[in-house]
């Protein structure tokens, strides 16, 4: 059985049972039966079954908001944009069942054709720091392409994957083709990689897990696409808007505790802009407001666990210097926003993803500089670039090593434009227009018409 811990209290909530190997086999022989059917069914009744979700998921957004707070520590204001973020992925994923297109190849002596065909059975691992949104990246386009899915969601998040299994079935999708299968990542995660069954595997999470996922699914050339970790930058030149930049600075790092890939946790000052930009950033540090998660003025929640939480603190020593924000004392995963100062730049806390709510400040001299700094990390998934002059933005846009930036702004994921990582952030790409193709295969057909 799996327990489930409120984070903010470190009271129990809910146990589930753990899925064995056994469990798994079960699951891919009756995914693979629901999955011919869906695969047959007319494009229009799939896309409108698939809207039927996310209407009902509309209709509970509210529930699956609660029991992210619960069993994540999400700030209830996130988890009402989660919960409604699987509802969009949703509808917008059965605009793409239609819409799914082959190609006609001109060819002498007949005709060519492609033909995007489902790969049969989906397996998706999603994390714990994002439970509902990430579980729908993959889920909803691996649906609207034809495919059937299992879902295991991380050991310490299963309730609301679990739900959504359930409102699934309440829309009138098949019985068996989207199930969810809590379990530990050792055991059930390792049978979903390894079970000849299933077709691609999508996985979310550490960097070093899912290197062993690709080198276990290679060895059935199985399809795999990786979100894995970050250390993203933070760019902040002299000629931006100094204090649109420190003012959006602290919830770049710290939203969801820091406990988000893209978390802009090396800010890269220039350094005629420095002490400005600290200035300002020190307030806006000190006054953001960590507590429970379920208060809507609450800013920042706990971390996810205690092991996390420990993880966290073996970064952040006395000695460093820096800036400390306030956090809840006693029960509960709480540690304080934080803004470390004055470390080297291969400082272990300066290129390491903590994965919590601390970022290191680092000065630069010119944009060549600038550059150096961002890409000195074996990561590459997201950041940020400050800057007034348009050429400037578009260099380092260029030069800066990652699947995802923004200028003048921390945004980085939207649902209808494709997401991933370069470098060690990951392999593949989620979201955006192509995210269905994602999740077929293409077949070519000649068709001759000489006698």
């Amino acid at each position: 059985m799996l327990q489930v811990l409120n984070p903010a209290t470190e009271e129990p909530v809910a146990t589930v049972p753990a899925a064995t190997p056994a469990d798994v086999d079960a699951a891919v022989t009756r995914a693979a039966a629901a999955q011919r059917g869906w695969a047959a069914a007319a494009p229009a009744d799939r896309a409108r079954l698939l809207r039927r979700f996310a209407a009902v998921v509309d209709d509970h957004a509210e529930e699956l908001a609660r029991l992210e707070v619960l069993e994540a520590g999400h700030t209830i204001g996130n988890a009402r944009w989660e919960a409604g973020n699987v509802r969009d992925l949703l509808d917008f994923a059965a605009g793409g069942v239609e819409r799914l297109n082959g190609r006609q190849i001109p060819v002498a002596g007949g005709l060519d054709i492609t033909l995007l065909e489902p790969l049969g059975v989906v397996g998706v691992i999603a994390p714990w720091n994002f439970p509902m949104p990430i579980a729908a990246w993959a889920t909803a386009p691996a649906l609207a392409a034809g495919n059937a899915v299992i879902l295991k969601p991380a050991e310490t998040t299963p309730l609301t994957a679990l739900r959504l299994a359930a409102l699934a079935l309440e829309a009138g999708l098949p019985e068996d083709l989207f199930q969810v299968l809590p379990g530990t990542g050792p055991v059930a995660g390792n049978a979903l990689v390894e079970h000849p069954g299933i077709a691609k595997i999508v996985f979310t999470g550490s960097t070093r897990v899912g290197k062993s996922i690709m080198a276990k699914c290679a060895d059935q050339v199985k399809r795999v696409t990786l979100e894995l970790g970050g250390k993203s930058p933070n760019i902040v030149f002299a000629d931006a808007d100094i204090e649109a930049a420190a003012a959006a600075a602290p919830m770049s790092f710290l939203d969801n505790s820091g406990q988000d890939c893209c978390a802009r946790t090396r800010i890269l000052v220039q350094r005629s802009a420095y002490d400005r930009f600290m200035e300002l950033l020190t307030p806006a540090i000190e006054e953001i407001v960590v507590g429970d998660p379920a208060d809507e003025r609450t800013q920042m929640g706990p971390l996810i666990s205690r092991a996390h939480l420990d993880r966290v603190r073996s970064y952040v020593t006395d000695d460093l210097p820096g800036i400390r924000g306030k956090a809840p004392e006693g029960s509960g995963f709480w540690f304080p926003p934080t803004v470390l100062t004055d470390v080297p730049e291969d400082a272990p806390c300066a290129v390491e993803e903590i994965f919590g709510p601390v970022a290191v400040v680092l000065p630069f001299d010119d944009e060549a500089d600038a550059i150096r700094l961002a890409n000195a990390t074996e990561y590459g998934l997201s950041g940020s670039i400050w800057t007034r002059d348009v050429g400037r933005a578009l260099r380092a846009s260029r030069a800066v090593k990652a699947g995802n930036l923004s200028v003048n702004s921390h945004s980085s994921v939207r649902y209808w434009t494709p997401f991933g990582g370069y470098q060690q952030s990951g392999l593949g790409r989620e979201l955006g227009p192509d995210a269905l193709t994602a999740f077929t295969e293409t077949k070519n057909v000649f068709i001759s018409t000489e006698a």
